[in-house]
């Protein structure tokens, strides 16, 4: 399995068009959004800062489309070519697969969020404690693995031709509704109560909630733990379901 792991990750590291999206975009719209904005400016009713609440939505949103956009597309045209057929062939474990596409999306995640807090603090002068950028990495960086899951699923749901549109509808769904391109404060009352219960909302708060030096709510963990079980076991459930079917 680390073989593998090592070729996704050779694979994933020579995807110019993938590491573009993935690890520069985020910066690019988090300059967009907040590079002319105030710094002391707060969005109302979270008592942060434009450019530092939008550097963890950043963040999250430069994980979530290494993970998603990452696993997804990769697997189901893997699928379509037999590859994964072929694989089933050798002595590596079914979720071996499954965990070498989740690892090597796991580390192209990294670079992304380390590269948004590079460039909130050197051009917007985002400033923290230590232990809170350390914690706000990890957090991102762990949370990221609810929508691995959810990118394995889709690749294992749709075929080769289906899975973009599917996927891309998912992934701009998730960044708009949970809040990651602009605040949920500025969504009308009724769609702000929705937001409440996107995954994607929930993960950008835990890292907004290391932000205001406190814990973060119950229903946010909660929300992040059943979607995790949820996509978890729908990429399972779909593994098996192709495995019988071949």
């Amino acid at each position: 399995m680390n073989a593998l792991i090592r070729l996704e990750l050779v694979r994933a590291l020579r995807n110019r068009k993938f590491l573009f999206f993935s690890v520069v975009y985020p910066s690019v719209l988090f300059l967009l959004i907040a590079g002319s904005a105030d710094a002391t400016a707060e969005v109302g009713g979270t008592g942060l800062t434009l450019p530092t609440y939008m550097m963890v939505s950043m963040a999250s949103f430069g994980a979530l489309t290494a993970v998603l956009m990452g696993n997804s597309e990769r697997i189901a045209k893997e699928r379509q070519s037999g590859w994964v057929r072929q694989l089933r062939l050798t002595p590596l474990p079914g979720r071996g697969y499954v965990l070498a596409k989740t690892a090597s999306a796991a580390v192209v995640s990294l670079p992304s969020v380390v590269v948004v807090f590079v460039v909130a603090a050197a051009v917007k002068d985002v400033r923290l404690d230590a232990w809170q950028w350390f914690a706000l990495t990890g957090a991102i960086w762990a949370g990221s693995l609810v929508f691995a899951a959810l990118g394995v699923a889709l690749g294992y749901l749709a075929s080769g031709d289906a899975v973009r549109p599917i996927t891309m509808i998912t992934y701009f769904g998730l960044s708009i509704l949970g809040g990651l391109w602009m605040p949920t404060t500025t969504f009308p009352g009724w769609l702000q109560d929705v937001a409440r219960w996107v995954p994607t909302h929930a993960y950008a708060a835990l890292g907004q909630a290391i932000e205001q030096n406190r814990a973060p709510h119950v229903q946010d963990v909660a929300v992040l733990a059943a979607f995790f079980v949820l996509f978890t076991g729908g990429a399972a459930w779909l593994y098996r379901k192709d495995t019988t079917k071949a």
